[in-house]
């Protein structure tokens, strides 16, 4: 199982956000380079990189950065924020970022068969909810779909990968919600990777017996900046 640590970027910086609030950030670093470095020679095999400028303006704004960053760190890196049109998802892949993630897209049936008969397996749907409803737009928009519903959806048009979100529980440090990602990964059908609130080494083993479920990974953000999660002792765990 993969343990991915999460770089969330804004004007430039490594942040974290609580329950995706741009009122309540946190500011990392000013180089999200250096930290991806740190990340893989701690023995990160995948990062998971999110433009939180795209996510809420509509179109990557750290395009450039994530490129050189993947040239860079020469690991896997699922990039997401504002990719919501095939012109923007094509030039995405082309900068050498590995997996794409689709978020509000994942709304549009046409464009997501488009996208998985063009890439498959490259493309990945983030799935972010709060109380059972899908969240587009940055986590700002509430939609009325229920996320297992959504799931069944979009495995059935292609996608193998869904990244599962407790938008209630990201960035703080509370503890995961184990019987909601059981209960979406015994429903998703397709590999998962959860991620929100998962802020210890006991947390990381709960998520590990969920692996007959198809649970492939989990991010994890805050616990790691802060120290709370040491990345090299969850990384033994999972070995």
């Amino acid at each position: 199982m993969l343990i991915i640590p999460a770089i969330d970027l804004k004007e430039g910086k490594c942040v974290r956000l609580v329950r995706g609030k741009l009122s309540k950030e946190t500011i990392y670093s000013k180089d999200p380079i250096e930290i991806a470095r740190k990340w893989v020679r701690e023995g990160a095999e995948r990062l998971h990189v999110v433009d939180l400028d795209g996510a809420f303006q509509g179109k990557p704004v750290h395009m450039e950065l994530v490129g050189r960053m993947a040239r860079e760190v020469r690991v896997p890196i699922e990039f997401g924020g504002g990719i919501r049109d095939f012109a923007i998802l094509k030039e995405v892949l082309e900068e050498g970022i590995e997996y794409a993630i689709l978020g509000s897209q994942a709304l549009s049936s046409d464009f997501l068969e488009m996208a998985c008969k063009e890439f498959g397996g490259r493309i990945m749907v983030s799935l972010d909810t709060r109380r059972g409803r899908v969240l587009t737009q940055g986590w700002v928009k509430e939609t009325g779909v229920e996320v297992g519903d959504l799931a069944r959806d979009i495995s059935r048009m292609g996608v193998r990968t869904i990244i599962f979100t407790d938008v209630g529980r990201d960035g703080t440090l509370k503890g995961v919600n184990i019987n909601l990602i059981r209960d979406f990964a015994t429903s998703a059908g397709v590999d998962t990777i959860v991620s929100g609130g998962i802020s210890s080494l006991e947390d990381v083993r709960k998520i590990l017996k969920l692996r007959h479920l198809g649970v492939i990974g989990m991010i994890v953000g805050k616990a790691l900046y802060t120290g709370r999660i040491k990345f090299r002792e969850a990384i033994r765990l999972v070995k």
